[in-house]
């Protein structure tokens, strides 16, 4: 039922609470069902007899299970002894699957065990000790603590970005760039200058489920175009310009998550030629670009920002608490987004900034990169070898980057399986949350980097062979 580890710093009475708590809002233990006797849960999971009396007792006294005599410890239903969940609140529902509750669901339970649906790396694959020389450095010299940055931010770091770009063929120069706390204000600067109330805007599907919610609160309808392993499915994007008339495209041609695919020239090309026809404008998130081993064109550097306006972001590579993003726009556009960073929160943090530029000139950070794409590249082939081994499909096996987007033809709801699966200590990634029009889905995406844990692949095993049992 659910898988305990002694070798958590949560206690093992926690870990039983948590999972039992987990399973029954997720449905898997259903209202008035039976739990197992307290000598058999804890034979089953090798611990004292004890342990899961204080954990049952627990559960007893926060409302979610009722202790009926000579009968055993059962799911509380709703009206049981007249009290519900929750010291005598009302019944707490089952939540359904929400994508903006799920959302907040991964940052709130980023310290679960197992966190193959999360976006961001493990601790040990980040530049960890290049952070730390940043700011001893910092230290040292005297940060000045009085006062602000720069509107457009470090200067030192903007020229770092200005030639990173122009090694990939994009010509800019450091007043074209914009340094943001992060690509999410970047986005968010972009979206609130280029969207207006009512707007039709483009998105990829499956895409970004923050950027969906942003474009949304905004007033825009949002449509999503259709990815495919090896960009767009240009067909149809053709008939949803013929059917609309939408102001901006939001996409993520390299790396895309959840997908991972990786647009085409010929896709970009097509993409910039079909901008200019109907007058759109294109932002380019290309925040996983230094996961990519092979120097390729870009949206941005195919059109030198005259259509385009180029996102990217060091905290993925860095680490996600580091949060430095960056635009890189056309001048008149640019000072346009330096004025909605003031009026919305002033200059971002100098001193953040000057960690993120000593880091980026550490001696080491060109090796770094080496290294971790080189360690992501032989995680796509290992996770991809097991999911293909227990019968997933594979949207796309891309060897770089982040993700893969797979599903199971007896896992049909990936929403549902990620509810079982927070109860076993385990975060997944439901497709449901990236879809432009949430609907059950059996798409889950899966960070390489975090789904080497043997415990996750013997989860999955189960529920596959369960889910062909009730086939059967």
């Amino acid at each position: 039922m659910l898988t305990l580890s002694p070798d958590l710093q949560t206690p093992l009475v926690s870990q039983i609470v948590d999972g039992l708590r987990g399973l029954i809002v997720g449905q898997v233990l259903k209202p008035g069902s039976k739990l197992p006797s307290i000598r058999a849960f804890a034979a089953a999971h090798g611990v004292s007899v004890f342990t899961v009396v204080e954990a049952y007792d627990r559960l007893v006294a926060q409302g979610w299970l009722v202790s009926r005599a000579n009968a055993g410890f059962f799911v509380k239903r709703r009206g049981d002894e007249g009290v519900a969940p929750g010291a005598g609140a009302p019944a707490r529902p089952v939540p359904r699957f929400d994508a903006r509750w799920y959302l907040k669901q991964i940052f709130e339970n980023r310290n679960l065990p197992m966190k193959p649906g999360c976006g961001w790396l493990p601790h040990d694959w980040l530049f960890g000790d290049a952070v730390k020389r940043s700011m001893r450095q910092l230290s040292s010299d005297g940060p000045e603590l009085d006062g602000y940055g720069l509107p457009h931010g470090h200067m030192a770091l903007r020229m770092v970005v200005a030639e990173s770009l122009a090694e990939h063929h994009l010509a800019v120069d450091a007043e074209q760039v914009l340094l943001t706390q992060g690509s999410s204000q970047a986005l968010d600067l972009v979206a609130r200058r280029l969207v207006k109330p009512g707007d039709v805007v483009l998105v990829d599907d499956p895409g970004y489920p923050n950027l969906h919610f942003m474009l949304r609160f905004a007033g825009a309808q949002v449509v999503g175009v259709p990815r495919t392993p090896t960009g767009y499915d240009l067909p149809a994007l053709e008939a949803l310009l013929a059917a609309h008339r939408p102001t901006v495209f939001f996409t993520q041609p390299r790396l895309q998550s959840p997908t991972c695919s990786m647009a085409s020239v010929a896709h970009l090309h097509r993409l910039l030629q079909l901008a200019e026809q109907h007058g759109f404008a294109l932002v380019e998130n290309d925040i996983y670009a230094d996961m990519d081993s092979t120097v390729r064109p870009s949206l941005a550097s195919l059109d030198q920002l005259s259509r385009v306006v180029y996102i990217g972001s060091f905290s993925k590579t860095i680490s996600p608490n580091l949060r430095t993003g960056y635009v890189a726009a056309r001048r008149d556009l640019l000072d346009e987004l330096v004025q909605l960073k003031m009026i919305s929160g002033l200059t971002s943090s100098e001193i953040t900034e000057r960690i993120t530029f000593g880091v980026v000139t550490d001696g080491r950070w060109r090796k770094h990169l080496k290294s971790l794409r080189e360690r992501l590249a032989e995680a796509h082939c290992a996770v991809g070898r097991r999911l293909l081994n227990l019968g997933f499909e594979l949207f796309h096996e891309p060897e770089a980057g982040m993700y893969l987007w797979a599903r199971h033809p007896d896992l049909p709801d990936s929403a549902e399986l990620s509810k079982e699966a927070t109860g076993a200590g385990i975060m997944l990634g439901p497709g449901q949350l990236f879809l432009v029009e949430p609907r059950p889905t059996g798409w889950l995406r899966f960070n390489v980097s975090f789904s080497q844990d043997e415990r996750l692949w013997r989860f999955l095993e189960q529920r596959i062979l369960l889910g062909q049992q009730v086939a059967e």
